[in-house]
């Protein structure tokens, strides 16, 4: 194959055989080859890539792969497929990127702002005069008949007065070489947030052929976004609220919920746009105004970035059934309060059915030509036009006219693009029974893109999706790179749901980089009072839960390493019953064990078949990745060892009992014929090793929520999250030592000490002895202990009390007043004495009732700050 490069004669030849060593799957026939031209030569833009990636990088792209693979899983980047039964999948990214010469990008920036400026004044007049529909240059059957034509948005024109502030289009090149629109997104365009992650990370595995080649950077789009927005929402504001915000709105983004299939992508916007995560139930509207519930009370919202698509969002005027949407919110958008990006209503320009009509509303609204083509569409709502397509073709793509959305005529869908072109004589019947539900496309081979996997070059159909940002003054900006993606192995069409994967995008410039910025003015000095970090309830609840789940993580962690490991101990017959009853208070096992009294080999198999997420109990497994799923929805609140370290923890965990063979097939129910067999021959070293290693990185997270956190309100909740957490562990604890009579013994004593991490410090202050009192003076008593049942106990509710200071909002009875103080609590001397049957009786009321307190306190905690909403529970600290 030949081999063009600027290098000397003999390295370009050294690179043109490192290339040849690699096999290479020829190009499918018909498609256009990204790669090479017809003589079979490296394009120009691939000669310099692999000019400037040299011997070493060629033969370095093995390691490069699986560099990405472990970013991939380090980064937690996933796409959730419903298919998949929920269960999230790690995101496809292919290591060679997609380039684009700087010509080339000139002809699509300027058909895909075309596009957006074309699909902004249609939307307008949809929405508006409707002058297209009187002048006949668009069926009104095909506006009106469209699911996605919302009424209620009638005559509703946006703060700002745009309904769009983003546009995709799908472009495919085809067998020519021409670039081709196969599609709008104008709802909630995806794969921005994919777009940039995957920039993050193959820009940094070619890190010289990207600087060297001139590489168009994507953040001035990013900050162009949110420049727009601001701009937009900073009209909805009141002259107080530009004084008190420094003229910055409040800007959320609303997404569907970690169950959204592109949730890591909203997430992840969120966070590098500086916006507030929310979904629909963070949101209420009182007084036509947009609210979010917050940790200080409700917060006006001035902005949303909406990833929901037009029909959820608003239950009371769209689809009731809707538990995701914001109630109220259109009436919001009419009252002018508010700025929803895009605007709900803007799905009806995402018909397959538009391509036929633009060509002449651009004509009539602008006075010229498409730049860019469209696919070749015929709608079969017209008689005409139905005919002329069965005449014309044999096999064609089967579009549905109404993007997603059913036609309530029609109980035979069109299969859409992915299914590939069908037979158009098999579907002729079922298309003339729902004829304005169908649109036929020409088939389009897509070009095929390079693509590196385990020593081999294959190629594989792709297509590009480019956005259009909005500007001032009706511009439109074009993110210099796309959200390109590739088909699956042996699919002719582009689907990550079906198995395709995703490539970065690099667009080559001889121009220097755009100094864009996102700040209109430079901030001075007294801007930044108004700049307090919004906590929603959201982000606080699961603030909250992160200290419960990370205490309850190590208490779990603490207590399965200290069982495995006193199993085959002198005295384990005699402790057995009271390990047992740990175990199930603890939920290591299930609740019907204890009652079954098991011999050690049974309880050992059935805390071993525990462990991992799916095991049907409060596993290990189950509450790291918990904890994980918690501080994802916080993740702009953590350091990225903080939260990498989070990440391991329940990966590393995962790959280990994997490793162990002691996770079940994923098809299996129970315990069927031969599957618990996998408990009886495990390798219980290996497995303490890994219990080992988890025990180290929950005190890093534990070390980093205490030192690398940002200690606010927020902040507060997870410290209290952890202390109610820990005084339930540690009067559990007591409690069932207690009630089993061992505290005094040898075994008793030393278990207490090493489940209260208290064992050296015990030894130091009294080696040799073992002494009751000594031991519930240091586990109780002591305030110097930092697991001193009484020093926590104290702590939590001074903590408690300074959130609700630092909330504001309606004065209610402090949480300190209606927690007894410890110094109100039972003496050592108390706690030591012992009732007739030698039970230590004060103990285990003292467990009981502190307990008590915690679990109510854990319950206002929620209905004043997470729910906003009265609680039978409340009552004890309100009156």
């Amino acid at each position: 194959m030949p081999f063009q490069s600027t290098l000397p004669f003999d390295a370009a030849a050294d690179v043109a055989d490192a290339l040849a060593r690699l096999l290479d799957v020829p190009t499918r026939a018909g498609h256009w080859d990204e790669l090479r031209d017809a003589t079979g030569a490296l394009r120009a833009p691939w000669r310099r890539f692999f000019g400037l990636l040299g011997v070493d990088g060629v033969a370095g792209l093995e390691p490069a792969a699986a560099a990405i693979a472990r970013q991939i899983r380090d980064n937690d980047i996933t796409y959730n497929v419903y298919a998949d039964n929920g269960e999230p999948r790690p995101w496809a990214l292919d290591l060679l990127p997609f380039i684009v010469d700087e010509n080339e990008w000139a002809t699509i920036e300027r058909g895909v702002a075309q596009r957006a400026r074309l699909l902004e004044a249609l939307i307008a007049d949809i929405y508006g005069a409707q002058t297209v529909l009187a002048r006949g240059l668009l069926p009104a059957a095909l506006v009106f008949g469209h699911p996605g034509y919302l009424r209620p948005m009638k005559g509703c024109l946006p703060p700002g007065g745009r309904y769009l502030q983003i546009v995709a289009v799908d472009l495919a090149r085809g067998p020519a070489g021409e670039w081709t629109v196969m599609g709008h997104r104008t709802q909630a365009p995806s794969g921005l947030g994919y777009a940039l992650e995957n920039r993050l990370i193959v820009s940094s595995l070619f890190a010289q052929p990207f600087r060297a080649l001139g590489v168009q950077r994507l953040a001035p789009s990013y900050s162009q976004l949110i420049a727009t927005l601001a701009q937009a929402a900073r009209t909805t504001m009141t002259d107080d609220e530009r004084q008190a915000r420094a003229g910055s709105p409040h800007i959320a983004l609303l997404s569907p919920g970690p169950f959204s299939e592109t949730y890591f992508e909203h997430a992840f916007l969120s966070r590098y746009l500086g916006l507030t995560l929310v979904e629909g139930s963070d949101l209420t509207v009182r007084g036509d105004k947009l609210y979010l519930k917050t940790l200080a009370g409700l917060e006006r919202v001035h902005g949303l970035l909406r990833r929901l698509d037009d029909s959820f969002c608003d239950p009371v005027e769209l689809r009731a059934e809707s538990s995701i949407g914001v109630p109220g919110l259109l009436e919001v958008m009419r009252a002018g309060n508010v700025v929803v990006s895009n605007a709900p209503g803007a799905g009806v320009v995402e018909s397959a059915a538009l391509h036929g009509f633009l060509p002449k509303i651009a004509e009539a609204l602008f006075g010229e030509p498409l730049a860019l083509p469209s696919v070749a569409s015929w709608w079969c709502g017209e008689a005409a036009v139905r005919e002329d397509a069965f005449a014309r073709l044999t096999d064609a793509w089967l579009a549905p006219t109404w993007a997603g959305l059913p036609h309530p005529a029609s109980s035979d869908m069109p299969p859409g693009l992915a299914a590939g072109p069908q037979r158009l004589a098999d579907w002729r019947a079922r298309i003339e029974q729902a004829p304005d539900a169908f649109t036929i496309q020409a088939p389009l081979p897509y070009s095929c893109a390079p693509r590196y996997e385990d020593g081999t070059l294959s190629h594989r159909p792709c297509a590009l999706r480019v956005y259009a940002i909005a500007g001032a003054s009706g511009s439109w900006h074009v993110l210099p790179g796309a959200f390109t993606r590739m088909a699956g192995d042996r699919q002719t069409s582009v689907s990550m749901q079906s198995g395709g994967s995703s490539v970065d995008t690099w667009v080559l410039s001889s121009r220097p980089g755009s100094t864009f910025s996102l700040l209109p003015t430079p901030m001075k000095p007294g801007d930044f009072a108004y700049r307090r970090r919004t906590v929603s309830s959201r982000a606080a609840e699961n603030l909250f839960w992160a200290g419960r789940y990370s205490e309850r993580a190590e208490n779990s962690v603490r207590l399965a390493r200290l069982i495995l490991g006193s199993l085959d101990s002198h005295d384990s017959e005699e402790m057995l019953a009271t390990l047992v009853e740990l175990a199930a208070r603890f939920e290591l096992i299930g609740a019907a064990e204890p009652a079954a009294r098991p011999t050690r080999h049974a309880f050992e198999r059935a805390l071993v078949a525990g462990l991992h997420e799916h095991s049907g109990t409060a596993s290990i497994g189950r509450i790291i990745a918990s904890q994980a799923r918690a501080c994802g929805e916080i993740r702009a609140r953590l350091s990225n060892d903080h939260w990498r370290t989070i990440l391991a923890a329940r990966n590393d965990f995962r790959d280990a009992l994997h490793a162990l063979s002691l996770v079940p097939p994923s098809n299996a129910r129970g315990e069927e014929a031969g599957q618990g067999e996998r408990y009886d021959s495990y390798d219980r070293v290996a497995l303490m090793n890994a219990l080992e290693t988890l025990a180290m990185q929950l005190s890093a997270i534990s070390g980093a929520q205490g030192d690398r956190m940002v200690r606010d309100e927020a902040w507060r909740l997870l410290f209290a999250g952890r202390h109610i957490e820990r005084v339930i562990g540690m009067t559990t604890l007591l409690r069932v030592v207690a009630d089993a009579g061992v505290l005094a013994t040898p075994a008793g004593f030393d278990l207490l000490l090493q489940l209260f991490d208290s064992t050296l410090t015990y030894r130091s202050l009294y080696p040799g002895r073992l002494e009751v009192p000594a031991l519930i003076d240091l586990v109780v008593v002591d305030p110097t202990n930092p697991r001193g049942l009484y020093g926590v106990y104290e702590r939590l509710a001074k903590k408690l009390d300074e959130i609700a200071a630092a909330a504001g909002g309606a004065v209610r009875r402090p949480f300190g007043e209606a927690m007894p103080p410890v110094s109100s609590l039972p003496t050592l001397e108390r706690l030591c004495s012992t009732d007739a049957a030698g039970r230590y009786a004060t103990l285990a009321a003292l467990c009981d009732e502190l307990a008590s307190h915690v679990a109510a306190a854990s319950n206002e905690i929620s209905s004043r700050y997470f729910s906003h909403a009265d609680n039978p529970l409340a009552a004890r600290l309100s009156t």
